[in-house]
Parts: structure tokens; sequence; C-alpha cells
């Protein structure tokens, strides 16, 4: 079922797009019927422009999108995009003979490898247009994670201190957990987090405070260490009876109320309320309600132990100190370290797999023009024999190739990537996100169109040329 759905999902626009290898073979095979691939390719083309359009308005919107239904206008999107693709597939050939008669003043050898190129077409042009696919997937690739990263960025809130540890407890064995972090950091301070017993309701309630969302209904429970882990203070004052609001915000708070039952059978809930203080925050995301244990204690609820934290103003977990408690503790309960918001760096991968197979579109192009014996003669007369002669022909065939690919490979990338940003970054939560805007790569973009050429140039001249 769940590979039926990956090649569903994958298969048809990988399907769509490789169609423009046999458009383009077909194009440059049958010149004749050219203007009749090319209508074909432009009716492709505009279809899925007007697909990528229609979808891109659709999800415009700053409002919730069902997840499946935001998953099919997606891949909509997508094939949208693989129809354009297919489309440009016609335009290889056409694009050979228009480079071509613009080599009339450049050097004899690049100007007898772009003939040499647009000459054989029918073996040229489908590698050429793998060349333009890849290219184009590269691009889009970059644009919609660029704007993947900026739309989960402005939405990302921090779960800790910055830097901070938190470990959770094992509830049959709490001491197995501050065993497993005390071993590895041996000296450090490490606060508790407390929960009232589940048995019963537990709810708090602050008057007049402006934000009272953001504050979790439980609170922070625990003591003088979990207190200054809130605040990053040390000298923040803690009493036993009073709860302390921690907050970026400038508010006065006399009181807090506990609402509480001590049994889940209960439906009438008792209260007490308790004495409070507000302090600032260290920290802009901490907005969080801290109760002394010694409250819940006495209303008899039981007070246990669910998370460990290592202040970060006491001590930095690394990742191999993380990695290490994981391995003391088994597996069986998770830590975290708070690290703020870290860009994935994976589809660098993708967009460096994607050049690579472009470039080597581009190199099979430039050895399909043929086995050049009667043109490298001829460079050979015009060059006095000049190995670099030869060279630069070996180059000027593969960097042409690269340079028809890379022209409708950035364009359609370009125009996918622009399309594509909407539906991928359409919010699925019921709390929306404001779309963000996010800085287009322009200038890896235009590194890329310009750099790819030369690259598959210097790549197809560095084997020692052979003599006709």
């Amino acid at each position: 079922m769940i590979v039926g759905v990956e090649l569903f999902f994958v298969g048809i626009p990988v399907a769509l797009a490789g169609s423009s290898v046999l458009l383009a073979w077909g194009s440059a095979r049958h010149a004749y019927l050219r203007s009749r691939f090319l209508l074909w390719g432009a009716a492709s083309a505009a279809f899925g422009l007007m697909v990528m359009a229609v979808i891109a308005r659709a999800t415009h919107e700053d409002k919730h999108y069902d997840d499946f239904g935001s998953a099919l206008q997606s891949l909509a999107a997508i094939n949208g995009g693989a129809l354009l693709l297919a489309g440009l597939g016609p335009l290889t050939p056409w694009l050979l003979g228009v480079l071509r008669r613009l080599t009339a003043r450049l050097s004899p050898a690049i100007r007898l490898a772009a003939r040499d190129v647009a000459r054989n077409s029918p073996r040229t042009a489908p590698p050429i247009a793998i060349t333009m696919v890849m290219t184009a997937i590269a691009i889009a690739w970059m644009i919609v994670s660029v704007a993947e990263a900026a739309q989960t960025r402005a939405g990302y809130f921090p779960q800790a201190r910055s830097g901070a540890l938190v470990v959770d407890v094992r509830s049959d064995d709490p001491a197995v957990s501050r065993a497993a972090v005390q071993q590895e950091l041996s000296g450090v301070p490490i606060a508790q987090r407390d929960a009232p017993n589940r048995r019963g309701h537990f709810s708090l309630e602050v008057k007049d405070l402006p934000d009272t969302e953001s504050i979790e209904p439980e609170g922070f429970i625990g003591d003088r260490a979990l207190l200054r882990y809130l605040t990053g203070d040390p000298d923040t004052p803690y009493d036993e009876g009073t709860a302390v609001v921690v907050t970026p915000n400038d508010i006065q708070v006399d009181t807090v109320t506990i609402f509480y039952t001590d049994d889940d059978q209960e439906t009438e809930l008792s209260s007490k309320s308790i004495p409070a203080i507000a302090v600032e925050s260290a920290d802009p995301y901490v907005n969080e309600l801290f109760i002394p244990t010694k409250v819940v204690r006495d209303l008899g609820l039981g007070p246990e132990p669910i998370e460990l934290i290592v202040d970060p103003s006491a001590h930095r977990t690394t990742e191999a100190e993380q990695e290490r408690i994981n391995q003391r503790l088994g597996g069986d309960l998770n830590t975290y370290v708070e690290r703020e918001f870290q860009e994935s760096a994976e589809w660098m991968g993708k967009v460096a797999a994607a050049i690579v197979v472009a470039v080597a579109g581009a190199l099979i192009a430039g050895g399909q023009a043929g086995a050049g014996g009667r043109t490298r003669r001829v460079l050979l007369r015009v060059g006095a024999g000049s190995p670099l002669t030869l060279r630069m022909f070996a180059a000027g065939r593969a960097g042409w190739s690269m340079l028809c690919g890379t022209a409708l490979g950035t364009f359609a990338g370009c125009v996918i990537g622009l399309f594509l940003a909407w539906p991928m970054t359409a919010s699925i939560d019921w709390e929306v996100l404001p779309r963000v805007s996010f800085e287009t790569p322009w200038w890896a973009i235009a590194l890329l169109a310009a750099g790819l050429p030369v690259l598959a140039g210097v790549i197809a001249a560095l084997p020692r040329p052979r003599r006709p």
C-alpha cells in the first residue's frame, strides 16, 4: 500500500518530466515534424503553467488547509511543473540551432563544437533534455526549500531555554533518569520539574494576566533550582508559599488560584489562592507560571517528578553528551536539547545530486556529438595541430550542451519553484501562521546558470585529447 502511494506521488511526475527526453528525440529525429512537436510542447507547457497558477492562487491565503487536500494540491502543482518540463523538451533541438548561429564570431574551436552538437541533435538532444530537467529540479528544489525553511523558522517555538537539556523521568523508578544524567554530567546541578498525581483535576488561574493562553495550565512545579532555570537569575526571590509568574511582559500579579480535585470521580472543584509575584524572564520565549512543590504537596496531590532539566546557565549540553545519556537510559526515555531553529541541509544533498546528473547529461551529449574525425582534422589544420585546440573543442561541445540545458532548465526551475512555494508552505495546522516572505536565492541560481557550462567544459577538457 505504502509503495503504491509513493509510486503514485513520485512516479507520475517523474514519468511526465521524463517524457521531455522522448519529445526532444522525436523533434530532433523528425525535423519535418518539428513544428508539430513544438505545438504539442507548447500546449503541455501552457497547461502545466495553468495548473501551477491555479494551485498557487488556491493556496495563497493564510488559512487552515486540509491535510489530505493540501497533499493533493501539492501533487497537482508538481505534475503541472512536470508538464512544463515535458513541453520544453521539443525546444532543445530548436535552441541548439539558434545558439549555433550565435557562434559566428567566436573561436573556431567553439564554433565547430556548436556545429557538431547542433548537427547531431538526434543524439545530443535527449541527454541535453536530461540536463534541462535536472537543472530545473535543482533550482526548484532550492527555491522551495528556502521558502519552507523561512516558514518553519517563523513558526518555531522553543520547548525550553536555549541550550537546556530536558530528560523525561521514568515513572516507575525516577532515580534511574537522575543517575544517568549525574553519571554523564558529574557535578552539574539538575533541576526537577514535578507534576500532581493524575487521578484528579489540576489547573491554575491568574487574574489580570495579559497573555494567559501562552501559560501552561499545569504550570511549572518545582523547587528553587527550577525557578532559577526559568528566570535565568540565581538571585530570584524564592518562597515555598509564593507562586511566580515568569514573563517578558511588564505586569503586576498578586494572587494565583489553584483549582483541583484529588480524585477523577469528583465533579466539584476545590480551590486555593496563594500569593504571587511577577519576575522578568531572561528568555523572551519563557512565559510560565511557577508553583512551589510544597504548595502542591500540602494540597494532598502527591507531586511526582516528570522531567529533569540542566540549566544552560550552569552547563550547555553537547550532542555527544546527549548521545551518551541516551545510551545510559537505554532508549526508553526521551532527551531533548533546545538548540533553537536548525535549518536542515538535507535539500543541499539532493540539489547536488541533481546537478551531478545534469552535468553528466551534458558530458554525454558532448560525447554523442559524433566522432568528429573530419571536424577534428579541420580543427588541427586551423590550430596548427595544437593539443590545446582539441581540448577547447571537447570543452566547447560539453559546455555548449550544458548551456542549452541550463538555459531551459533555469527558466523552468524558477517558474516551478516560485509557483510551488505557495502550496508547499500552506498551513495544515488549526493555529494558522501568516505566510512570511523569503529571500529567493537568485545569486545561487545565477551562479549555477553561469557556472555549470564552465564546469562541464573543464571536465570535458581534462582527458588527454586523441588525434584523428
